[in-house]
């Protein structure tokens, strides 16, 4: 109703100057039947006001879909008014709503083909990483060859594993599955994954974890989160020897409090706020060259879609503290 009345405040204004206009010249040459004229002009405004309740109530529809936004294109509905403007804006927006769930649909199957062509790429490359790391697991240790070739291979291994689990987000719904898991079994799970990367870089790992204590929530994605915030607290623990990453978690009032702590480098106070922006490196990215930026951007999205709080405190040069809270 308000955007019919906007429409038509000006073309009342104009009938209202037109009658008065023609009551005007009437006047000037010389009539002077007030009475006449005021009856002339009442009838004017009757017919005005008869046309704009024919107006509306032919338009009502129209009137009402464009004073309301469309939250979901799923809310279009077509308009059935015979009127002209309706039924031309009608047919506009029916074929726009075409062209575009057309080319929806288009991008949609290219991401599907994209996605399929990921998982199956990360699993074809698995089959040679493994005859890698085979081939070299029974070769001396002391050797700087081999060992070389075994942090490429774990870094490789890592790396398959985060393209993989990020293809995986596009269908977390039905990747998703809650059940008891224990923090102190898939933090144990994560160290013993990453055992290789910790004993390279003199850092050890620490676990002070109850086995009582569960939560709901999904073991497998519970443990790439994991994967993915000791394999950063390591990397940038790894400047001195003996240091610990510590693994913790307290039940508090209404929720497990699980939380991974480092002794690194810590994060610049500049960089706390764009930690979980993908791609988002940082001034440590530029030291640690195996900083990709997405790390902490998935953990992030993971930890929300299974409605699980993170938080992070830094303070450069003594550390980072990562809580995972997970309400009872």
């Amino acid at each position: 109703m308000k955007l019919f009345i906007k429409e038509h405040i000006v073309l009342t204004c104009w009938v209202i100057v037109v009658l008065l206009t023609v009551v005007a010249v009437f006047w000037y040459d010389g009539y002077d039947h007030w009475l006449t004229a005021t009856y002339a002009v009442s009838l004017g405004l009757v017919l005005y006001a008869a046309y704009l309740i024919y107006r509306y109530l032919s338009h009502r529809m129209f009137y009402s879909r464009m004073s309301h936004r469309m939250n979901d294109l799923k809310e279009f509905v077509p308009l059935n008014e015979p009127a002209p403007l309706p039924q031309a804006l009608s047919e506009l927006l029916d074929s726009q709503y075409g062209h575009y769930y057309a080319h929806l649909h288009r991008l949609e199957q290219r991401q599907q083909e994209y996605l399929t062509f990921m998982n199956q790429w990360v699993h074809q490359m698995k089959t040679p990483l493994s005859v890698i790391e085979l081939t070299v697991e029974d070769q001396e240790d002391e050797d700087p060859r081999f060992i070389s070739i075994r942090e490429e291979a774990d870094q490789m291994r890592r790396g398959l594993e985060t393209v993989l689990y990020m293809a995986r987000l596009e269908t977390f719904e039905q990747d998703f599955s809650v059940e008891p898991v224990s923090l102190k079994a898939a933090g144990e799970e994560a160290i013993h994954e990453l055992k290789r990367f910790f004993i390279r870089n003199h850092v050890y790992p620490e676990m002070k974890i109850d086995s009582a204590l569960m939560v709901q929530s999904d073991a497998k994605w519970i443990r790439f989160v994991l994967v993915q915030l000791l394999s950063n607290a390591i990397k940038y623990s790894s400047g001195g020897n003996g240091q610990k990453v510590t693994i913790q978690a307290h039940e508090s009032t209404r929720s497990i409090i699980l939380e991974v702590k480092d002794q690194g480098v810590g994060i610049p106070k500049s960089d706390l706020n764009r930690v979980y922006q993908p791609f988002f490196t940082g001034e440590n990215g530029r030291h640690f060259k195996e900083s990709t930026g997405m790390g902490l951007y998935i953990v992030k999205d993971v930890l929300t879609r299974m409605n699980h709080r993170i938080d992070l405190t830094s303070i450069q040069g003594e550390g980072t503290t990562v809580t995972i809270t997970f309400e009872i």
